[in-house]
Order: structure tokens, then sequence, then C-alpha cells
């Protein structure tokens, strides 16, 4: 059996979002953009995922965030309700 360390990376990454997406409320309890930097869930994702994130600084009352993991991410919006979503990115060949 050929085990893949992409493959288990990108299972470990579906896992983690997986629970965000379970419970939001206890992952998205921040109050700034810094204190989203600061989570230390983000440490649950495997190594090579990148994060983003804007809003509710300067008196902004919704936050934006994206975490990506190759082609995988998971969306948070928090606006007048919370929405987090796990999606895959397509990569389209297109020969010219």
């Amino acid at each position: 059996m050929l085990l893949s360390l992409e493959a288990f990376k990108q299972q470990r990454f579906d896992q983690v979002a997986a629970k965000i997406m379970a419970d939001p409320k206890a992952y998205l309890a921040f109050d700034s953009v810094s204190d989203f930097y600061k989570a230390v869930w983000l440490d649950e994702f495997p190594q090579g995922t990148t994060w983003s994130a804007t809003g509710l600084d300067d008196g902004a009352e919704q936050f934006y965030a994206v975490i990506e993991y190759a082609n995988h991410y998971l969306y948070i919006s928090r606006t007048e309700r919370v929405t987090v979503k796990l999606g895959i990115r397509h990569h389209y060949n297109k020969n010219y």
C-alpha cells in the first residue's frame, strides 16, 4: 500500500474544516483580524495551509476569511449570520 503525504495532509485539512463547520461559534469568537491570526486552532491545519482575513477592525462588524490547502478551501463569512463553506477549486487544463 502506497501512502501519499499530500493525500494525508488534504484529509487533515478536511477534518479540521469539518470541525469548524460543525461548531463555528466555538472557533469564530474573536473581535479583530489580529485575534483571528492568533487563533490556536489555525495550527491544527497541515503545514502548507495559508489563510487570509479581512474586516472587524476600525469598527467593522463583518469578517471574512479564506483558509486554503492545495485546491481545497474553507470560506468563512461573519455578517448578520455566520457562513462557513468547504470547497474545492477546479483547475481546468485549457489547450489553445
